[in-house]
């Protein structure tokens, strides 16, 4: 990410936040809308982020196209991520996608768990060669993939999962999958003030465990963390943790692997 581009999503995360209640499951809907919009059109798509054209040339082209049909407060938002400085027409595209995610995490109610449902679905769909090739081939139409997605957590998961998950296999922008759903965790867990740890062992953890990990990761990393675990009998024994960009393997098939390397050398 290019530094051009941190700073206009910076500024229009901080937008979105100053919105507070306005911002409702329709405002992301709006903006995942709008983005696919922008992104099949190359014309478009170059004329907002074009970093030579004036600010307010991209502002009246914004509410030329969106201002009759989406609400004020997605016109907003739309006009602050093109009236950024991006390091590249893709990120714009990624921008207005994340602010799309953000804002349907935060019309979400307490007690939905979107980074959990999304995780979930990430789990069934990366152990099912079938679905994954489904829901991730370049050969099936859009509306097969949302049809799918429909059937398979329609009524099971939050409007708010439904949504963001429609988002991703409708315009995945040549990303995997399963590399678009933990992305989206991200994301989710970030607009919450949280963040994800991805939990492998061979066995489960017991409640008081994943407690003092919690405890352990949130102290390390200075935000309250999400823990997802995963269990996988190949680690043997251990844990592998992952937190961002950050692993911790303790796992003993690591060190075993470690063990033959310097045996072989």
């Amino acid at each position: 990410m290019g530094s051009a581009t941190r700073v206009a999503l910076e500024q229009a995360t901080t937008r979105l936040a100053g919105l507070g209640a306005k911002v409702d499951l329709a405002t992301g809907e709006e903006l995942f809308a709008a983005g696919r919009i922008i992104g099949d059109s190359s014309h478009l798509l170059g004329a907002l982020s074009d970093p030579g054209a004036e600010a307010s040339a991209k502002t009246a082209l914004v509410k030329q196209l969106f201002g009759p049909a989406y609400s004020p407060v997605t016109v907003e938002l739309l006009d602050a991520v093109a009236t950024s400085r991006w390091s590249s027409h893709k990120d714009l595209l990624a921008g207005i996608e994340e602010l799309g995610i953000r804002a349907v995490a935060s019309s979400a109610p307490a007690s939905a768990a979107i980074d959990s449902e999304l995780f979930e679905f990430s789990r069934a769909v990366t152990t099912d060669a079938n679905l994954e090739l489904a829901l991730g081939s370049k050969l099936g139409s859009v509306d097969q993939k949302r049809s799918l997605v429909e059937r398979l957590i329609g009524g099971r998961a939050s409007e708010q999962t439904l949504a963001i998950v429609r988002q991703l296999v409708t315009q995945p922008r040549g990303r995997r999958i399963g590399e678009l759903l933990r992305y989206a965790s991200a994301i989710v867990a970030d607009q919450s003030g949280s963040q994800v740890a991805t939990v492998v062992v061979a066995a489960p953890l017991s409640a008081a465990q994943l407690q003092r990990l919690e405890r352990v990761l949130a102290t390390r990393h200075g935000r309250t963390i999400q823990l997802n675990q995963v269990i996988d009998p190949s680690v043997v024994g251990g844990v592998r943790i992952q937190v961002g960009d950050d692993v911790i393997d303790g796992s003993v098939s690591t060190r075993l692997n470690d063990l033959r390397l310097q045996l072989a050398g």
